[in-house]
């Protein structure tokens, strides 16, 4: 089906929007706000190397310069569904101070110059406070987006890939090299985040009602096979997407630490780790947002499992070999992780009864960020094991349960209801 300009201006009266531009200019600050405020979210692992030295962390503790934020951000997140602080506060309020928040806590690991256990206390204090950016956002787009939402959605998530992998940009630059300077360039990116979101972003005209958490319905969203099925799929692809995201840099710097060293090594790994992470990222979200619009949710994801699954098991094979064949394995492993990424929370909005959306998403949502602290600490833990040739090919479990499920959900007649039904 084509969708015509005359179809958006009617959807764009539907919503109440005077301005058939507006929501699509909401989408755009919306999404560099994101963009800029989950520039901390890898912050502390883009500059590993110094801290381990600078804070003499073992290995268990590297994981968890990462592994601490996904924990925060599960712990806030259950805290803000079960509040009902989406409910009590504007998503501009909510999005633009939990930004000014993870901010100001890494900019505070600048107070722990010797480490210890503070600076983990504050990385999940930090992704605690992400916890009301990132959902809020995703909400607040879909609002704006009755239709194309697979799209607007699609260009949200490649906003926070790019902002994920910017601290590897940072850490390239010439006035940014020590570890001071990017935590405190991520923090100041969270800063004017902040300050695009409480005056930048257009008021929407209708009022905003997200679906809300109970925990009485979490019985019944265990027994809802269609969406369970859809769940499972995202738990799947949440195993590889953020052990991706934290161990491609190391890789690929203990990949090429023959070829280059000291500074040289940090500039050519940042910059091949963001142009993966964020640039191959970016087009890979925008890319599945369209393909799941056109062609259904089930098989763009399926599909985008497929290739970020084989990407995982090759991506070993090219270890200290020629770095033109890693990068191009690493674009490919990038495009294809975060493609399907916000297909499955679109996949639930349409599958469940409204009365249980936000039970249902908010279960999604906790679980799948609860198993990345899995596969980030199994791959840290089985690397000195086995090394980087094989390590890696642990994350193609994710994508192969995620394929599974997907496929069984894409034959049940409940997948009608998606994408306008095109499953």
């Amino acid at each position: 089906m084509v969708h015509t300009k005359r179809d958006t201006l009617r959807e764009d009266r539907e919503t109440g929007d005077r301005r058939p531009t507006s929501r699509w200019t909401a989408l755009l600050w919306i999404t560099c706000a994101e963009l800029l405020a989950m520039s901390v979210w890898f912050s502390a692992s883009a500059v590993t190397g110094a801290l381990t030295r600078q804070w003499h962390l073992s290995g268990i503790a590297v994981t968890w310069l990462t592994a601490s934020v996904q924990l925060g951000f599960v712990a806030g997140a259950l805290i803000s569904a079960t509040l009902g602080l989406a409910d009590r506060f504007r998503p501009r309020m909510l999005m633009g101070w939990g930004a000014l928040g993870a901010a100001l806590t890494t900019a505070a690991l600048l107070l722990f110059p010797r480490g210890g256990w503070g600076p983990f206390a504050l990385r999940a204090l930090t992704g605690a406070f992400l916890a009301v950016v990132y959902p809020v956002a995703v909400q607040w787009v879909a609002r704006w987006f009755p239709r194309q939402r697979g799209l607007a959605v699609g260009i949200l998530i490649g906003g926070l890939t790019m902002g994920s992998a910017l601290p590897h940009l940072l850490a390239g630059m010439p006035l940014l090299q020590h570890w001071q300077g990017v935590l405190a360039g991520s923090a100041a990116l969270a800063v004017v985040s902040w300050g695009m979101v409480l005056w930048g972003v257009p008021e929407h005209p209708g009022p905003f009602h997200p679906p809300a958490f109970r925990w009485d319905r979490v019985g019944a969203v265990l027994r809802d096979q269609p969406v369970m099925w859809a769940n499972l799929g995202y738990w799947g692809h949440m195993w590889e997407l953020y052990a991706m995201w934290t161990w491609l840099p190391t890789f690929l710097g203990a990949s090429w630490a023959f070829r280059w060293s000291g500074t040289a090594l940090i500039r050519v790994t940042g910059g091949v780790s963001f142009a993966a992470i964020g640039l191959a990222g970016l087009a890979g979200a925008l890319a599945g947002g369209w393909a799941a619009d056109r062609w259904g949710r089930t098989r763009a994801t399926i599909g985008a499992m497929g290739v970020s699954g084989a990407m995982a098991l090759l991506i070993g094979v090219t270890f200290q070999h020629a770095p033109w064949l890693t990068i191009l394995v690493a674009l490919m492993w990038g495009f294809s992780v975060i493609a399907d990424s916000a297909q499955f929370s679109a996949a639930v909005t349409e599958l469940a009864p409204t009365a249980l959306q936000g039970s249902a998403l908010t279960l999604q949502m906790a679980v799948g960020f609860l198993i990345t602290i899995g596969s980030i600490d199994l791959v840290g833990w089985l690397e000195p094991r086995i090394g980087w040739s094989h390590v890696l090919m642990v994350l193609a479990v994710g994508p192969a349960v995620g394929i599974w499920a997907m496929a069984r959900l894409r034959h049940r007649p409940e997948s009608l209801q998606l994408a306008h039904g095109r499953r």
